[in-house]
């Protein structure tokens, strides 16, 4: 068990060098995943349907692959957690929603296509809210997902399973799915990295409003550099989303190196318009101060983003009422509270509340690009609170004051959504109550690779310091199962996850 405990802990990019360099085997390493997500899952309940048989067949092709000298594609072997809003041919998905806990797709959405093209192994779902509404990561089907450094406290949303998978290195790629802060605000509560790509690098093919830049799909790891790899296996072109574009994805396969003395940030603790709870903002001030010998400049900047709350209510209820009308027509009651507060708020709203919120979304953008003429890269904290219990639905009061709805909580990531802007969480330390603490590094407009190099040297910088690098959970306390977690269940269990036998555990 050591041995594998050993391999888990490995990035994916050592991993896929190992399994080319026939030094260890796909088995070998879906074994290992396996045995560390029965160990800790039961502690942090990050992992829903699983499909080990059809996992293990395909690890068996993958190495058979490997000693034939066969080609071998870019995440040759590597176990693979996708997020549970995502289709998987075969394996359960049920969107966090007790509508659809019987639903097995038999296609795959083309960011899971792309993945398996490029030889990773399907082994799981990850846990998300219902249909992704907030950023507390919690569902009637799977029961709520703990913080791996507390379990009873909540490991943020919506993709709060592959965060909290990743941080326990249960599986070595997961993918997340990003609209007011999903890729971001869990990998900074769970002390990992969480991409938010330019909309369309890396393809949506389950976007229902199409030409709507405001959801994204996109990578997560434990490093920038397994971040880059996933990137490079799912940018490009397709016809399944009308925002995607060429580009070559193996240009992203490696972080391009930056000298960190050259760089201008500019840093802002609020964005002039979000609440931050003040230990929060101290913290993030002498990250600040810790930061700036190592750049060119490192200097607060000021932001005038408009009504840009508003804009972001109507512009996020535009896609509740595209995707939710039938089901609320049909049975309001089956929607869970957010979802269906989500929807309410979206039915009411008028075609000009929807035209004034996209020429705001407009205004903003153009704004925001002034800050670019004298930075090359701005910061801000992730999230604007420490972790809370996953008890609590969402974060009702900041720095004092209530919120509004919700997922006002969320502002400090959701108006760079807004933006479109490429936008990174980097795991930075702890902060006073030992929970992890991201940096949002938010790059220029379509500079995905400038704020991917960006992020890896400031990563490489921060591995040097006790107090900046990333932080990792004790394994050890999680080896108790935290059954707490399973309690919002109220739905009967789920017996199989697949169409076919499925000899994983039950999850529920």
């Amino acid at each position: 068990m050591a041995m594998h405990d050993e391999l888990v802990s490995l990035t994916a990019v050592e991993l896929r060098r190992l399994i080319g360099a026939k030094t260890i085997s796909p088995v070998e390493l879906l074994d290992a995943c396996i045995g560390r997500i029965e160990a800790i899952n039961p502690a942090v309940n990050a992992v829903t349907a699983t499909c080990y048989p059809a996992a293990r067949e395909a690890a068996k092709a993958a190495e058979r692959q490997v000693l034939n000298g066969e080609p071998l594609g870019l995440l040759h072997g590597l176990p693979l957690g996708v997020k549970d809003l995502e289709d998987t041919a075969g394996l359960l998905t049920t969107y966090g929603s007790p509508a659809s806990r019987g639903n097995v797709p038999t296609r795959d959405v083309v960011l899971v296509e792309r993945l398996r093209a490029a030889g990773a192994i399907l082994v799981a779902k990850t846990n998300v809210p219902e249909l992704g509404a907030g950023a507390n990561t919690r569902n009637v089907v799977w029961g709520a997902t703990g913080n791996p450094f507390n379990p009873e406290l909540n490991a943020g949303g919506s993709s709060g399973g592959a965060a909290a998978a990743l941080a326990c290195d249960m599986l070595p790629v997961c993918t997340g799915s990003d609209t007011g802060g999903s890729l971001r605000i869990p990998a900074s509560k769970c002390g990992v990295v969480g991409f938010r790509p330019t909309p369309g690098l890396v393809p949506n093919s389950r976007r229902l409003l199409g030409w709507t830049p405001i959801s994204v799909v996109g990578p997560l790891g434990r490093t920038v550099a397994e971040a880059c790899l996933q990137l490079a296996a799912t940018a490009g072109l397709t016809a399944g989303d009308p925002l995607s574009y060429e580009i070559d994805p193996l240009s992203f396969a490696t972080p391009e190196p930056i000298d960190l003395s050259t760089l201008r940030i500019g840093w802002t603790e609020d964005f002039g318009c979000c609440d931050v709870d003040g230990a929060i903002r101290a913290l993030f001030r002498s990250r600040m101060a810790a930061l700036k010998p190592m750049v060119r400049t490192c200097e607060e900047v000021s932001f005038d983003l408009g009504d840009v709350h508003r804009a972001f209510d109507v512009i996020r209820a535009e896609s509740f009422v595209a995707g939710l009308r039938d089901t609320y027509e049909r049975d309001p009651s089956v929607l869970g509270p957010n979802t269906r507060a989500n929807y309410e708020l979206g039915a009411k709203m008028t075609l000009a509340d929807s035209a004034w919120a996209q020429a705001e979304q407009t205004r903003i953008f153009r704004r925001f690009q002034a800050a670019y003429e004298h930075y090359d890269v701005i910061l801000s904290p992730t999230t604007p609170v420490s972790p809370f219990p996953w008890t609590q639905l969402y974060a009702s009061h900041v720095d004092g004051r209530e919120q509004e709805n919700y997922y006002r909580w969320l502002a400090l990531t959701y108006v760079v959504t807004l933006t479109t802007h490429p936008a990174l969480s980097l795991p930075c330390g702890v902060d006073d109550a030992g929970m992890p603490f991201g940096l949002q590094i938010i790059g220029p407009f379509h500079g995905d690779r400038k704020t991917l190099a960006v992020s890896h040297a400031l990563e490489q910088a921060f591995a040097a310091s006790p107090e900046l690098r990333r932080p990792r959970p004790d394994l050890s306390k999680l080896a108790q199962p935290t059954p707490s977690l399973k309690s919002i269940v109220t739905a009967p269990p789920i017996l199989d996850s697949t169409s076919s036998n499925h000899s994983g555990p039950s999850m529920v």
